[in-house]
């Protein structure tokens, strides 16, 4: 009879006609097709996928690809951490008195070394220091940079940089600074800004108690930068949400813009002088 002869494939037994049944449940309808493979699949079957809908076959082998490609992804997270320990060795056998010549300090900023803006956020003062920021950016860069792309998870993290630096300028103009958390918190504001986007409340979440966690930390523990600390945490929340509201799936070009306004900021406000008198900060 037409449609009751069955064929064996794997492990499964189905009919050979699938055009109305289920392919591994030939005893159900079949109202949906798989995307991908184009076989017949039942409601129970049937996996939503950005695509439409997929068998669970093609939905694990989906999975697969995306763990495959998460792992060969975060190159710049992994460029960037590599950085700060590079940095972190050359400030240890004191080469070209690195830390003197790099952190972040407004005096040397308002005579025009403005690329201390930047040299600081790959500074370090110790061992934790540096160990408690690289951890922290090659946890949220392989969580981050598989999702916005390595140009705008770039942009972002610049954003969290400047922010800081800015920050720093505007609270500790004349404390000489260092640290990378600043980008770190531009990381993390990025994060809550994502999570929202997916419609989960970020102050639920592992990355909401991180963020409450080191908000405690920045106002408790003394020789924190407080303005490093927030102003990271607006600059790289910002450039997010400037790319899920206009650049969603592109360069991170808006994002960018964001950064560079920042340093801008910063630049202006190390050139203004100091507002706060000054208190030794780490950031």
């Amino acid at each position: 009879m037409a449609g009751a002869a069955l064929s064996e494939s794997a492990d499964i037994v189905r009919p050979v006609d699938t055009t109305t049944t289920c392919y591994r449940h030939p005893d159900r309808e079949a109202p949906l097709r798989c995307t991908r493979c184009d076989r017949p699949i039942c409601l129970d079957d049937a996996v939503d996928a950005p695509v439409g809908f997929l068998c669970p076959d093609d939905a694990r082998q989906s999975a697969r690809v995306r763990r495959v490609t998460a792992a060969a992804q975060g190159n710049v997270t992994k460029v960037l951490t590599g950085l700060l320990v590079a940095v972190y060795l050359l400030q240890q056998v004191g080469l070209g008195d690195v830390t003197v010549r790099g952190l972040t300090f407004g005096p040397a900023v308002a005579a025009g070394e403005w690329w201390r803006l930047v040299t600081g956020g790959f500074l370090h003062g110790g061992l934790l220091h540096i160990g408690f920021n690289g951890y922290l950016l090659y946890q949220l860069g392989m969580m981050l940079e598989p999702a916005l792309g390595r140009s705008r998870f770039l942009a972002v993290y610049a954003a969290g940089l400047a922010g800081g630096s800015a920050g720093v300028m505007l609270l500790s103009w004349d404390a000489p600074t260092l640290g990378a958390s600043g980008a770190v918190f531009g990381l993390m504001g990025a994060a809550m800004v994502l999570l929202r986007r997916r419609g989960i409340n970020p102050w639920q979440t592992s990355i909401g108690s991180l963020v409450l966690l080191n908000l405690v930390i920045t106002f408790i523990i003394p020789r924190v930068s407080i303005g490093g600390h927030l102003g990271g945490l607006a600059g790289g929340a910002l450039a997010a949400g400037v790319i899920v509201l206009t650049d969603e799936r592109g360069t991170g070009a808006t994002a960018w813009l964001v950064a560079g306004a920042l340093f801008a900021a910063a630049f202006a406000a190390g050139t203004a002088g100091p507002l706060l008198p000054a208190i030794p900060f780490l950031t």
